[in-house]
């Protein structure tokens, strides 16, 4: 039985709907211009902030690549973008080209010292000209290699010497391993302080995960069930249809654990788990983020290969549609050891949250696309007959991440036969226009609101929870479950939960 819910004006897009606020004027610095981030998210994004008056006036995108491009033609290229990858492209032509003009390309080669003084040169001349004030964001879109020698230039040339403020935007991966994150970030720490810093997750960009908060401290129903007493586990899986397609360079490397399970998939273990912070600030906010992460039961070596599940893709069919193996992939080595699907057990040290398992699984070639969060209650049916009770299926919360919607499973009796029945009501959140991830980031990155962004100590302590795992995969101390594309992942992933008398929902 299902009732389901439209939203009249979509609850996920309460940051779309907000107005104009007024923002600082600014300079928008982007390293890696002509890259595929650039091309697919950035310049889309900006051009619908901009069809939405969430840009500040004057803006201007100081657009920096190895290429040699006129600004003329390089607007060119973005008005291509915009046609294949905009949400809403062509609304109106005038406001395009208003919109393009913004647009300034620089030639700028990342490792060329003597390059970022006459980029210093360029940047006080448009913003004299555009009467900006120094206010400078610069936004990192390439290889992570690159990272360090940005950011030591930016200092070094006086690009940060400014009276207004300057912030940075680094995409992931931010590290390897806990070592080369910690050196990674105390290298930035040089040109950049932690408050000046925007990590972007684009799962924390994603509507429901920032309607989580609302959810669980904004309903009575909810924030006083969200702890030990009433939940027996929650379930957090986001599954992937495709295969490594153009990235087996990097994924070879990285791996399901590397690529989604320490950053994404522990980002929205915090914002599950976190109880009510004082103030729905970004400082209380990471405050309860941090001591989830600070209260995770650390791994063990004698427990790691039991708490995770490691796999790799076979040979199958997707919808129908037969798709090559992981080591069959062009790029990936033939003997490659590498994980495609993990699925781990997470215990909370944390009074809320004692005995309480959190299972998360993430993987690549799995039978649908999906990111979902599935609350399951306890069984509290003590006015309700044995027999009735063990045939009783659970209370279900479940938070659809990619489809934006809300479902709930009760139980209620069926008039007809006597018995208890599920029922699920659903509620959607998308009204058909919501906001993409990275309008919402880059909007908060304007505003200065780092609530969704990744604090260096979340990302500490998600490596340091990680590290262990990493080690031991590297000595092939846990075995490599294999899974046929198209399926839900391997056996094993089923067993982690049935030991404790769960399943997968």
């Amino acid at each position: 039985m299902t009732v389901s819910q439209e939203s009249p004006t979509g609850a996920a897009n309460s940051n779309a709907t907000k107005g104009n606020e007024k923002l600082d004027s600014m300079t928008f610095v982007l390293f890696g211009a002509t890259g595929d981030l650039a091309k697919r998210k950035i310049f889309p994004t900006l051009y619908n902030l901009f069809l939405d008056n969430k840009l500040p006036d004057p803006f201007a995108v100081i657009a920096l690549g190895r290429k040699n491009f006129s600004s003329q033609a390089f607007r060119l290229h973005v008005l291509e973008s915009l046609k294949i990858f905009s949400r809403r492209f062509p609304e109106n032509t005038d406001s395009t080209e208003t919109f393009l003009q913004m647009i300034h390309y620089h030639s700028l080669n990342a490792t060329d010292n003597q390059g970022y003084l006459k980029l210093v040169d360029y940047i006080k001349h448009l913003e004299t000209v555009l009467r900006i004030p120094e206010n400078r964001l610069f936004y990192l879109s390439m290889a992570p290699e690159f990272i360090d020698t940005v950011t030591s230039n930016i200092k070094k040339s006086g690009l940060d010497s400014i009276n207004g403020w300057k912030r940075l935007v680094i995409e992931k991966p931010f590290g390897f391993d806990l070592s080369s994150a910690q050196n990674l970030n105390n290298k930035l720490g040089n040109a950049f302080d932690e408050a000046e810093i925007y990590r972007i997750d684009h799962y924390l960009g994603k509507s429901m995960v920032q309607n989580l908060e609302v959810l669980k401290f904004a309903n009575p129903m909810f924030q006083d069930i969200w702890n030990k007493e009433n939940i027996s586990n929650v379930q957090i899986t986001a599954s992937e249809t495709v295969g490594v397609e153009e990235r087996a360079d990097y994924y070879d490397q990285a791996g399901a654990i590397r690529d989604m399970f320490q950053n994404h998939m522990l980002q929205i273990l915090m914002m599950t788990a976190m109880q009510q912070p004082k103030k729905l600030n970004s400082k209380e906010i990471r405050k309860e983020k941090l001591k989830v992460m600070e209260a995770l039961q650390p791994l063990q070596k004698e427990n790691i290969c039991s708490s995770i599940i490691r796999g790799q893709y076979e040979a199958g069919a997707i919808n129908g549609i037969p798709v090559k193996g992981y080591r069959e992939e062009p790029g990936v080595e033939s003997l490659s050891k590498n994980d495609t699907f993990i699925a781990a057990k997470v215990l909370i040290n944390h009074p809320a949250w004692y005995g309480v398992p959190f299972y998360i699984r993430t993987g690549k070639r799995m039978k649908e696309k999906s990111t979902r969060i599935v609350i399951e209650f306890k069984k509290k049916l003590s006015i309700v007959d044995a027999k009735d009770s063990d045939k009783t299926i659970p209370n279900l919360l479940t938070i659809e991440v990619n489809k934006e919607g809300i479902s709930l499973q009760l139980n209620i009796k069926n008039p007809e036969t006597n018995k208890i029945e599920p029922a699920s009501f659903s509620f959607s959140a998308n009204n058909g226009n919501t906001p993409a991830e990275y309008e919402l980031l880059l909007y908060d990155v304007f505003r200065g609101n780092s609530t969704f962004f990744a604090h260096w100590k979340e990302v500490e302590l998600a490596w340091k929870w990680v590290q262990p795992a990493l080690e031991a995969f590297e000595k092939s101390d846990c075995p490599l479950h294999t899974y046929p594309a198209g399926s839900l992942g391997p056996v094993a992933a089923d067993q982690l939960l049935k030991h404790d008398g769960f399943k997968w929902w």
